[in-house]
């Protein structure tokens, strides 16, 4: 079965004579549910550990004054001549105390992520970054580019052609990926809350990731892309999910060289054929491969055996409609087969009339008696 082929651009924005059948991974299903899961497993295993000092609250003397002098039996500090004497101190309720539950750096920070659902959760955002509407709800501008995935020839990337970042630049706009650069440049703003204080001052939005392959393209690229504002780089060896769907959210913007495109095929196989890097992994598959449910009940195929076949006689296979046999003739046929001669010879209405007189005599036998 063929599949569909995609154009590799050259440097120049040009579309070459060069086209690459899309790899099976953009086949996979998209499920934000799974890639939502994931992301925040994954997000936590980067987390910095924090804690309170372990002497915040208790760097003073205190005692307690017991009772008897029409106070609280919190510790209180002692000495006197200033105003902390005689305060209450330790406590989560005091001015100068203690935090409750002092936050510790032995807390459980990492969280374990099932290998198969982290594998799902990379390949549905592969999938998704095909997906020209994802991208446009994600908010990236990719209207100037000539399609999706977008697949820039390597030739661009060999033998050190692209070390600086005017270089890298002069790339992103042949490609048109110049608006989407413009974007994130002018996104950068302040931002809201004591972020500010811990290095990290100011937010912007993301912008295209470049997919290469380090055995063919090499690693010069890095350094050209790297102070492009929202521009990230990434080995096809070693997808990352927090970079193909940032925030969580599918449809990030991703170039991709032409040797990493045709690599995905090796790194992530098909729905029959395994992957040759990932052992034991085959592609997910589409529990419903035709959403449409409207269409699928209306098909010729469904439609033909809802009803009963060859020549009205019933089969293990069809299923029929319920009609009431009282009503319908042939129904009442195949449930009872000497129904037509039983109506033919009126024995139903013989008896019928018989059990109505014989209600009659009797009502009038009744009424002779009283």
């Amino acid at each position: 079965m063929s599949r569909p082929t995609v154009t590799i651009i050259g440097a120049d924005g040009a579309a070459s004579q060069n086209t690459h059948p899309l790899p099976n991974v953009f086949k996979a299903p998209i499920r934000s549910d799974i890639v939502q899961a994931v992301h925040t497993g994954m997000a936590k295993n980067k987390r910095q550990p924090y804690a309170v000092s372990e002497k915040a609250g208790h760097q003073t003397s205190a005692e307690s004054w017991g009772t008897g002098r029409a106070v609280a039996r919190i510790p209180r500090v002692s000495g006197g001549g200033t105003h902390r004497a005689g305060q209450a101190a330790f406590g989560n309720q005091c001015r100068s105390g203690r935090m409750f539950a002092p936050t510790k750096v032995w807390r459980k920070w990492h969280q374990k992520i099932n290998l198969g659902q982290k594998r799902f959760a990379t390949v549905s955002a592969i999938a998704a970054s095909s997906s020209a509407a994802l991208l446009l709800a994600r908010g990236h501008r990719v209207g100037a580019i000539p399609e999706v995935p977008l697949v820039v020839s390597s030739a661009a990337f060999a033998d050190g052609a692209l070390k600086k970042t005017s270089q890298a630049i002069n790339l992103l706009n042949a490609v048109g990926a110049a608006a989407e650069v413009e974007k994130v440049k002018d996104s950068r703003k302040l931002r809201a809350g004591k972020g500010k204080l811990r290095n990290r001052r100011n937010v912007q939005r993301r912008g295209p990731l470049v997919v290469y392959d380090p055995t063919k393209d090499g690693k010069e690229l890095v350094k050209a892309f790297r102070n492009i504002p929202g521009v990230e780089t990434c080995d096809v060896y070693a997808l990352n999910l927090l970079q193909l769907a940032p925030g969580g959210h599918l449809g990030r913007f991703v170039i991709w060289s032409s040797n990493a495109f045709a690599a995905l095929d090796s790194v992530y196989g098909s729905t029959t054929e395994p992957s040759e890097l990932k052992r034991d992994f085959l592609l997910p598959q589409n529990s419903v491969a035709q959403p449409d449910l409207n269409k699928l009940i209306n098909s010729s195929e469904v439609q033909s055996v809802l009803r009963p076949v060859r020549g009205g006689a019933i089969t293990k296979r069809s299923v029929v409609q319920k009609k009431n046999p009282l009503r319908n003739k042939q129904v009442m046929l195949r449930l009872n087969p000497y129904a037509a001669a039983y109506a033919k010879q009126g024995l139903g209405h013989q008896k019928a009339d018989e059990k109505a007189l014989t209600k009659d005599k009797t009502f009038e036998a009744t009424l002779h008696e009283n």
